[in-house]
Order: structure tokens, then sequence, then C-alpha cells
């Protein structure tokens, strides 16, 4: 099954709800930064998330970047998504290794522990806008549940799940926004709820061979559900060397004539993608000469 992410809306639009499966996205990610089980479990979610609150926006040049910024031991947590659900991203410390929790799980409350979310939406204003709320538990859906609720005002259930493989290869990864419009009546919203606290987890559903789509049946299917769209999700980052090249052109001229005087080539990483770049003395010369124009 290839990963995508379905929108829709139930009870006569009182609710409108994403659902996403993301097994490659986050094996991708896994692949490009060697995480540990415990980090990969982290940044899933927050692909899983981003991708899916990426596909929320309305125009094509719109990005939405997650940022966790955490006193844990996996340091903090970065990922970027455009409207078409490409989604990028990355973890300060991917080799954070953890005891599995009381439950017998990936502990990734412990470590991410204590921090803050800031969603960063980029819509083409002169700023973009920004929100800003503490983590509450530091498993990603429960915060992320807690920023829409405070920052946003919409009150709104997350469910974030990535299931390992024992040779730590991803084997399962998926999520759910599900968000309750202004006039939602009280009964809507007493029935949904419902609905989610018998909900046993993502992962759960997706072993269980449950699509997105099953998945929101589940929960909205009595609710005259319909899904409007499906859109595929991929991990893709945009960097190139053309412009890798303008970031270090943007350093300044200073900088690259300490850097020619060095005599040696350099490299530039990709913190998103961890793709290297390599520009030899001849190239930073170049560069030199557009710095100056």
């Amino acid at each position: 099954m290839n990963d995508y992410i379905i929108r829709g809306t139930a009870a006569n639009d009182q609710v409108r709800f994403f659902a996403a499966y993301t097994k490659d996205v986050v094996e991708t990610a896994r692949q490009k930064h060697n995480t540990s089980p415990v980090a990969t479990a982290a940044l899933g979610r927050l692909l899983t998330a981003g991708a899916m609150m990426g596909s929320m926006c309305k125009n094509d040049s719109d990005v939405i970047t997650l940022q966790i910024q955490c006193s844990g031991p996996i340091g903090g947590l970065t990922v970027t998504a455009d409207s078409k659900a490409n989604v990028k991203g990355y973890v300060n410390n991917p080799d954070v290794m953890l005891p599995p929790s009381k439950e017998g799980k990936l502990d990734v409350g412990k470590a991410l522990d204590l921090g803050v979310l800031t969603v960063i939406k980029d819509i083409g204003l002169k700023e973009p806008y920004s929100g800003q709320t503490h983590l509450v538990s530091g498993e990603i859906a429960e915060d992320l549940t807690y920023y829409f609720a405070a920052s946003e005002q919409i009150p709104t259930s997350v469910a974030l799940g990535v299931l390992m493989n024992k040779d730590n290869t991803v084997r399962q990864a998926g999520g759910f926004i599900i968000q309750m419009m202004p006039y939602a009546e009280e009964e809507t919203i007493s029935k949904l709820e419902k609905k989610i606290a018998e909900f046993k987890s993502v992962t759960y559903a997706l072993e269980h061979e449950h699509t997105p789509e099953k998945m929101m049946e589940d929960l909205l299917g009595d609710m005259d559900m319909k899904i409007y769209e499906k859109v595929p999700t991929q991990f893709h980052c945009n960097c190139s060397k053309e412009r890798v090249e303008k970031a270090v052109i943007s350093v300044g001229k200073k900088e690259i004539q300490n850097m020619i005087d060095d005599g040696e080539p350099i490299e530039v990483n990709c913190h998103f993608c961890n793709t290297h770049y390599h520009y030899s003395v001849d190239d930073l010369k170049r560069m030199l000469n557009e710095a100056t124009r």
C-alpha cells in the first residue's frame, strides 16, 4: 500500500477529518537519518502530523513547520510540509536509546520530556503565523491536540502511531486528525468523544489491516461520513547543489575567502535529508565572484 492521506467531513459538515498511512515516509526518514527506534517513532509521528497539516493548507505555495525544542535526550525535532503533503524532517539526536516504557512501548515521552511545540505557517503574508504551546506529554499526538485547542481554539483529536519491526525497520505508521467545527452540536461532540475513547490505537488498527478509510469508517461511519479527496504523501526534500550553493554565497565574501585560503574543498550537509554536497576550491572561487557582483 502506497502512502496517502484522505480528507473529508461528517455529521453534516460539523466534523472534518484527515487520516494518513505513512509507512514509506517514516521508513525513508529512518534510512536517511539512521535513527534509533525511539527516534524513528518520534520523528515518524511528527512527520505524519506534518503531512496531514500540510494538506490542510489552501495555496500551493503554503508551507508549515512543526518544531519541538525539548529537554529530553532527543534534543528536538523539526518537520516541514507543503500543501501537496510533501514532508521532510530530522531529529537533533538520531542515536538516542532508552529502555521501553512501563507499557513495554518505545518511550517517546521520555525522549522528549519537557519542552515547547511551535507551529509556523508560511501562507504568503508579510510575516509567517506562529503559534506555540508547552508539551503536555511529549507523546506528540497529545501535544498537538493541546496546541489546536489552546493556540487555534479548535477542538481536535490527534492520533499518531509508528510500529517497528525487530530489525528496527518501520512496520506500520499513520494517524488521523479529527476536528469539530464551531457550529458542532453537543450531541455530535459527545457521540464522537465516546467513539474516540473506545478506539484502541492507530498501530493496532493498521496491524489489523485497517486503512485510513476503515479507521474513519469505524469512528464516523454512522455520521454521514464523506471522503472528498485522497492525496499521495511522500518524504521529499527540495534541496539541490544549486540551492545549497546560494546558502554558501549568503555567508558573505569574507567567509568564502577564508574557505578559499584554507585550500581545502568543503562539505555542506542538508539537515532534512542528510545529503552531502561537496564544493571544490574552484567552486568557492566562482561563488566569491558571484558574491562580489
